[in-house]
């Protein structure tokens, strides 16, 4: 390289590095001066542009810590719109640079929801506030995402997941009046949100929630009932499902007795004789069909017999549960942990061989049910 060549590419080194400077300034002022709409949509464009630039010329850390700081910062001036937008890419740059899973970034993580949800209160009801919450619940699963990629936690990080499923949980649905979008409807929300919880191993939120869940009406007890199960009775189902798919059964039996104890009014033993009548007018009891699931997840596999004939008396409430693909792959896992079931190896024979054994006859024998129910409640 020439003389005059090294002196030019030497200026033009310096001119970007003092343009680069010159836009770092820029964004300080901004952040640090007025919190009026022009000014933050300003800053969002020049911290927007820095962190790319910073991320493209290997520089991970500053990419990463500018858009954590700069988001903190608008969200802190109430301007959570536009730091949404920077939190999506936040998320994305830390997935692109392979950042790994840390306590400082899990903690940086939980700092930006908090104060996001603290300047969120200033935010008056209805649309652009529902819109606000949908935004951040889709940053919280993009971290459980990076947390489950990145981590070493099977699912995700715990704090995050329940972040995810406190916030999935405030999410209004579209059944709610200020909602003018496609959005999902309230109990497949809800189900969302306990397969959070469920995951973040936190069985109290859940009987929390299910706490303010009405009792099943008549309609959805009664036998051959064609609406969907009692949302109650449908996500506690979930849950224990779930704990057991995961091989959780400490927080399956918590939460069972739990339930038992503090929400159930009906009387359990009166649920039990009816779960195995046939002409009391009555369907399948969800708890008691949780009671024997539980119990016989405890046993050994020479209860796989009694684990099919619970699929085959349950099937219909599982049909008609929201997402039910999803809760027969939680069964489908159950059959193969528990039982050594083995599934078909693609997803759509393994569903197609589910609805199969599920629906077929047999029964059961009454002793050994009988056994099974009094273990159940002994737990």
């Amino acid at each position: 390289m020439s003389a005059a060549a090294a002196r030019r590419r030497k200026q033009l080194t310096a001119r970007r590095d003092e343009g680069g400077d010159a836009i770092a300034a820029k964004l300080k002022t901004l952040l640090d001066g007025s919190a009026d709409e022009p000014a933050a949509y300003e800053a969002l464009q020049l911290a927007q542009s820095q962190v790319r630039k910073a991320a493209h010329a290997g520089n991970y850390d500053e990419a990463t810590t500018l858009a954590y700081s700069s988001s903190l910062t608008l969200i802190k001036k109430n301007r959570i719109a536009v730091a949404s937008q920077l939190l999506h890419l936040l998320v994305q740059v830390l997935r692109e640079t392979h950042t790994g899973v840390s306590d400082e970034w899990i903690n940086r993580l939980v700092e930006l929801h908090g104060a996001y949800q603290e300047s969120l209160e200033s935010v008056p009801d209805g649309a652009e506030k529902d819109r606000l919450l949908r935004l951040q619940r889709e940053f919280l699963r993009k971290c459980v995402s990076w947390s489950d990629s990145l981590g070493t936690i099977r699912f995700g990080n715990p704090s995050l997941l329940e972040l995810l499923g406190d916030q999935s949980w405030r999410v209004p649905s579209k059944d709610d009046a200020s909602v003018d979008e496609d959005v999902e409807d309230r109990i497949t929300i809800m189900s969302d949100a306990v397969q959070s919880m469920c995951l973040a191993e936190k069985p109290d939120k859940i009987l929390e929630w299910l706490k303010t869940l009405p009792a099943p009406k008549k309609k959805e007890t009664a036998h051959g009932h064609t609406c969907p199960p009692a949302e109650r009775d449908s996500l506690f189902t979930r849950a224990i499902l779930l704990f057991l798919a995961v091989e959780n059964i400490r927080d399956a039996s918590t939460l069972l007795h739990a339930y038992m104890a503090e929400v159930e009014e009906r009387d359990i033993d009166d649920l039990t004789k009816s779960y195995m009548k046939k002409d009391d007018g009555r369907a399948p009891s969800h708890l008691v069909f949780c009671c024997m699931m539980i119990s016989v997840c405890q046993k050994d596999q020479r209860t796989g017999p009694l684990f099919q004939w619970l699929m085959r008396s349950f099937k219909r409430e599982l049909d008609l549960m929201p997402k039910a693909q999803i809760v027969q792959s939680y069964t489908t896992k159950i059959g193969k942990v528990y039982f050594n079931i083995q599934p078909p190896p693609s997803m759509l024979s393994m569903m197609e061989n589910m609805m199969g054994m599920m629906g077929g006859g047999g029964g059961m024998n009454p002793a050994m049910m009988q056994a099974a129910l009094a273990g159940a409640q002994g737990m």
